[in-house]
C-alpha cells in the first residue's frame, strides 16, 4: 500500500513539475543569454551597482540568495498594503508606502547586482538566469498590484483587472518574443525606469495621502490619467514585442527557436487572459470586488507560472507543452460558477490561491532543483569548491559596460557560461 501511495505521488508530481531529460537539461545548461537594448537610467544606475558590489555586497552572498532576499522584501511590503486596503479603496498608512517605495528599491538593487555578484564570484550558470526570471515573474505581480492600491484604484474595480493582468501578460509576451527571436529587447523606458516611476508614486501618496489622486485636471482624477498613462504603455510594449514575434523567428523558416510554430504560445495566455476576465465578469456577488487584491494575486501567479514554463522551454529550445496543472485553480472557481455558486465564492478563491500557491511552489522548487543537481552547483549557497576558483573582485568588475558579453568558468568540473544579462532591464549573471 506504501510502495503504491508513493508511486501514485510520483506520478502526481510529474504532472505539476515535468522531469527534465538528460537532453534537455543538457541544453539548459549549453544555454547562453543574449539581450539588445538600453535604458535611460543605466549610464548611472550601472556605476551605482557596481559600487553597491563593491563596498555593500559581501563576497560569500550567493547570487540566488541575493534575488531571493530582494524578493521576499519586495513582497512582504507590497502585502503591507494588500493588508490595509484589501479592495484597494481604504487609507493606507505612510509607512506603509515608504516602506513599499524601500521594498521596490531594495529588491531593484539586488535584482541587478546579482549578476555582478555571480560574475565576481565565478558562479554563473543558466540556474541563475532561470531562477532570475522566476522571481521577476513573481514580483511582476505585486508591483503592478501595489501600483493600483497607491492611487486606490478599487472605485474602478474593472481597471485593476485589466491592468495587473494586463503587466504580467506583457512579461509572458517579453519572453515570447525571446522564445521567438533568441534574444530579449528592451526600450529606453523600461523596467528600471517604470521601477522608478511606481516608487515616485508611493513617496507621493505616502506625503501627501492617498485623497492626493482624487484632484482633478480638467475634470478628470489624477489616478485615471496615471491609469490611462500606464495603459498606453502597455498597449505600446504590446505592439512592440508583437511586432518582433511576428516579425519571424530565429529557428528554421522563421520558426522559433525550438523550431515550434511562432503562435504556438499564444494557447496558454489565452487560456489565462480568459479565465480571468470570464469568472470575473460572472460573479454574483461582491467577494471578488470586495478582494480585489486576493484575486489579482490569484490568477497573477497563474500567469507567472506559464511564465516560467515558457522560460524553461526557450532556454532548453524544446517545445512548450500548452496545458499545465495550474488551471486546476480557475477551474475551481469556474465550475463553481458553472453550479450556481454552490460555495461561497470567497472561499472558494482562498482555495484556488492556496492550490496555485502549492502548485507554483513545487515547480519551482522541483525545477531549480533538477537544474542545480545537472550542474552540480548550489541553488542559494557557494559551494567552497566555487569560492576556490574566484577571482579577485577588482579584476572581475572592472570589464567595461556592454549589453551581452560571454565568459566561460569551470565549476565543480562542469564547463559554465556566464553572461553579462539583462532580466528587468538589469544586467545579470
Amino acid at each position: 500500500m506504501a510502495g503504491r501511495c508513493k508511486t501514485v505521488l510520483n506520478s502526481a508530481s510529474h504532472v505539476v513539475c515535468e522531469k527534465l531529460s538528460d537532453a534537455k537539461l543538457k541544453r539548459l545548461g549549453d544555454h547562453k543569454y543574449s539581450a539588445t537594448g538600453s535604458t535611460m537610467c543605466d549610464c548611472i544606475m550601472q556605476k551605482f551597482w557596481r559600487w553597491c558590489i563593491d563596498y555593500c555586497i559581501p563576497e560569500w552572498w550567493a547570487p540566488n540568495s541575493m534575488t531571493l532576499v530582494g524578493l521576499i522584501v519586495n513582497v512582504l511590503t507590497c502585502s503591507l498594503l494588500v493588508y490595509y486596503s484589501p479592495d484597494a479603496k481604504q487609507d493606507i498608512p505612510p509607512y506603509a508606502l515608504v516602506l513599499a517605495a524601500i521594498g521596490l528599491f531594495i529588491y531593484q538593487t539586488l535584482d541587478a547586482c546579482d549578476g555582478k555578484q555571480a560574475r565576481r564570484t565565478k558562479t554563473s550558470s543558466s540556474l541563475g538566469e532561470l531562477f532570475d526570471h522566476g522571481c521577476d515573474a513573481i514580483s511582476t505581480i505585486f508591483v503592478s498590484l501595489s501600483v493600483c492600491l497607491t492611487v486606490q484604484l478599487g472605485y474602478y474595480p474593472n481597471w485593476i483587472v485589466i491592468l495587473c493582468a494586463g503587466a504580467t501578460s506583457l512579461f509572458y509576451i517579453a519572453h515570447w518574443q525571446t522564445y521567438v527571436s533568441g534574444t530579449l529587447k528592451f526600450g529606453f523606458f523600461d523596467v528600471t525606469e517604470a521601477q522608478f516611476t511606481i516608487i515616485t508614486m508611493h513617496l507621493i501618496s505616502a506625503i501627501f495621502g492617498l485623497s492626493f489622486w482624487s484632484n482633478k485636471i480638467f475634470g478628470v482624477e489624477l489616478k485615471m490619467i496615471a491609469m490611462i498613462g500606464v495603459a498606453g504603455n502597455e498597449c505600446y510594449l504590446f505592439v512592440r514585442d508583437l511586432k518582433s514575434i511576428l516579425s519571424g523567428g530565429a529557428g528554421k523558416n522563421g520558426s522559433t527557436v525550438a523550431g515550434t510554430s511562432i503562435l504556438s504560445p499564444i494557447i496558454p495566455l489565452m487560456l489565462v487572459y480568459s479565465f480571468t476576465l470570464i469568472i470575473y465578469s460572472k460573479s454574483m456577488s461582491n467577494a471578488f470586488v470586495d478582494y480585489i487584491t486576493i484575486y489579482v494575486i490569484t490568477f497573477g501567479f497563474v500567469c507567472a507560472k506559464i511564465t516560467c514554463k515558457l522560460v524553461v522551454a526557450h532556454m532548453s529550445k524544446s517545445e512548450m507543452s500548452k496545458m499545465d496543472t495550474i488551471f486546476i485553480g480557475p477551474l475551481i472557481l469556474f465550475f463553481n460558477q458553472y453550479f450556481n455558486f454552490y460555495f461561497d465564492e470567497l472561499i472558494m478563491l482562498w482555495v484556488a490561491l492556496a492550490y496555485i500557491l502549492l502548485d507554483f511552489t513545487y515547480f519551482g522548487f522541483s525545477t531549480c532543483r533538477q537544474l542545480a543537481k545537472y550542474l552540480r552547483v548550489s541553488i542559494l549557497t557557494i559551494r567552497p569548491k566555487e569560492m576556490s576558483t574566484n577571482i579577485s573582485t577588482s579584476s572581475s568588475l572592472s570589464s567595461p559596460t556592454s549589453t551581452t558579453a560571454t565568459t566561460t568558468t569551470t565549476t565543480n568540473g562542469r564547463q559554465q557560461y556566464g553572461t553579462r544579462q539583462r532580466t528587468g532591464n538589469h544586467l545579470r549573471r
